[in-house]
């Protein structure tokens, strides 16, 4: 069983929302750095948002106001609320925890990751 197991991705209209879910059969998630990552068709993996320890968010530009990362240590899973979904977020979305290198605030800077499997979210018009 993988780790990480990344769900709540799915179709939506323009304007619609998801919450994103990534549990965590270790609890890494409680313990480390852990963000949200997509892979746009076409494009790399980017990072998008990250929780730090302490529970301080980060967002990239393109996803504040939109977005919201959270946790709950008690049911071990990281969870990404996206709200005013456009077609420009469609995109294989998946979770990650830190191992090492990089900074928190910057997902795409880490070194050490934990992947999930990825979700697909769909936004049409």
């Amino acid at each position: 069983q993988p780790q990480l197991m990344a769900s709540g991705g799915g179709s939506v209209q323009t304007g619609g929302s998801l919450r994103l879910s990534c549990s965590d059969s270790r609890n890494s998630v409680s313990r480390s750095c852990a963000g949200w990552f997509r892979q746009r068709p076409g494009e790399e993996r980017e990072g998008i948002a990250s929780l730090s320890m302490n529970d301080n968010p980060y967002y990239t530009d393109s996803m504040k106001g939109r977005v919201t990362v959270s946790r709950d240590r008690g049911l071990k899973t990281l969870y990404l609320q996206m709200d005013n979904l456009t077609p420009e977020d469609t995109a294989a979305y998946s979770c990650g925890t830190r191992g090492g290198g990089g900074r928190c605030d910057d997902p795409d800077s880490w070194k050490i990751v934990t992947w999930s499997q990825e979700t697909q979210v769909t936004v049409s018009l």
